[in-house]
């Protein structure tokens, strides 16, 4: 007898981004054109060649308990608020602690935490060290820290692979309902790291948009004058479940994981191979049992670097034509990291929910090898049924997500 995989499907969104402190805020700046990029006004960011960056604003410790604050990083705040919100959505689905995991990816963890407590061991010594400080540095701890909040007790996965990691995190949380593993899996990813050392590392390899002074013009994806990214923050966590688990319980149906492919180029730490971006949307749309031609909506990852946009525009001409509509909602909240995979995922639950798609702001002409029907302003009254996102680390990690409507 074969085995029918069952359909995994989405039952909650939730997202802190520099554009919203929800899901619902973010999903309605994205749609308005609304940018969260800004200069950063701090004393410690003068002297960088680069003093722009995506950050959140909102209030995280208004929403947590003094002793939650206290004891996470920033990166863990951040998943934590964004998985509340989605397991809300959802309905705080009843399920055996067995069967409920989380899966929540991050490219770097609690670098702040790092940063911030090495300079306390070598200005005040030893004793001075927050005795909160591997808790709150580990990588881990942000899946910890919802596992805990939920009583998830069916595993609490933490994927790390740079800017892949979200998607990669929804890949394996699809997969663990598929295997029949688990009913219930929070998912998503989640990066916090807009400090000194991130930024100057970056500049040094030229990844970087320089507009100091043209802020809100600094993320220009696919676009002929792009020069680099804009470093950002911020969490998107997504609640799947099996089907029949949700329909029994009458929740609310936002949208399905059809199919999702996970490969590694091994071929360079950072430069990528663009056969291989192909490859992923091909596994991905296999997986997905979904033609090329049924794909009506690319969330590109696209972060508005000349090389990385060009690659990805080739490969996603190669694989599905220049016709269909592709945007990068990067020109608004910036580069995620590890976040930004999943918040491609909630924008395309919500794309094909809704029927409209966030525009590409700043594009106004192509790049070389920019050959796609690149959407400049948000559109609405779509019949899309389905849609692609990519998302590719440093590592050679690529993964692709194909979402379908309900």
């Amino acid at each position: 007898m074969s085995h029918v995989s069952p359909r995994v499907v989405v039952t909650g969104l939730g997202a802190v981004t520099p554009v919203g402190g929800t899901a619902a805020e973010t999903w309605d700046a994205l749609l308005a054109g609304r940018s969260g990029i800004a200069a950063l006004d701090e004393d410690w960011a003068q002297g960088l060649p680069v003093r722009l960056a995506g950050q959140v604003t909102t209030d995280l410790a208004a929403l947590l308990s003094i002793r939650e604050y206290k004891r996470m990083d920033r990166c863990g705040q951040l998943a934590l608020v964004a998985a509340r919100e989605a397991w809300a959505q959802a309905g705080r689905p009843a399920a055996d602690p067995e069967r409920l995991a989380v899966v929540i990816g991050s490219g770097y963890g609690g670098l702040d935490t790092t940063l911030e407590q090495a300079r306390t061991l070598d200005a005040s010594g030893p004793r001075r060290v927050s005795p909160h400080t591997l808790t709150r540095l580990m990588t881990n701890a942000a899946s910890a820290w919802v596992s805990i909040e939920v009583g998830a007790k069916g595993g609490a996965r933490t994927p790390v692979s740079a800017c892949a990691s979200g998607a990669e995190a929804i890949s394996q949380g699809a997969d663990m309902i598929r295997a029949g593993d688990a009913d219930v899996v929070i998912t998503g990813g989640v990066d916090s790291c807009i400090n000194g050392l991130t930024i100057s590392g970056f500049a040094q390899i030229r990844a970087l948009s320089t507009r100091n002074d043209d802020v809100q013009s600094a993320s220009r994806p696919f676009d002929r004058d792009r020069d680099g990214f804009v470093l950002a923050e911020g969490a998107a966590v997504l609640v799947l479940e099996r089907e029949d688990h949700a329909r029994a319980r009458g929740a609310a149906i936002l949208g399905v994981v059809a199919g999702t492919a996970v490969t590694s180029d091994a071929a360079d730490i950072v430069a990528a191979d663009p056969a291989m971006q192909r490859r992923v949307m091909e596994k991905a749309l296999a997986a997905a049992g979904v033609a090329p031609q049924d794909i009506g909506l690319v969330h590109a990852h696209a972060t508005s670097t000349p090389v990385g946009d060009r690659l990805e525009a080739e490969a996603i001409g190669a694989v599905l034509g220049s016709d269909v509509p592709v945007t990068s909602t990067k020109a608004l909240t910036g580069h995620l990291l590890g976040g930004a995979g999943a918040l491609g995922a909630v924008v395309l639950v919500e794309a094909l929910r809704t029927g409209a798609f966030p525009g590409t702001r700043n594009f106004e002409a192509p790049g070389e090898g920019v050959d796609l029907n690149i959407v400049q302003k948000t559109v609405s009254g779509l019949s899309a049924t389905a849609g692609i996102t990519n998302a590719f680390g440093f590592g050679g990690h690529s993964a692709a997500l194909v979402i379908t409507g309900s």
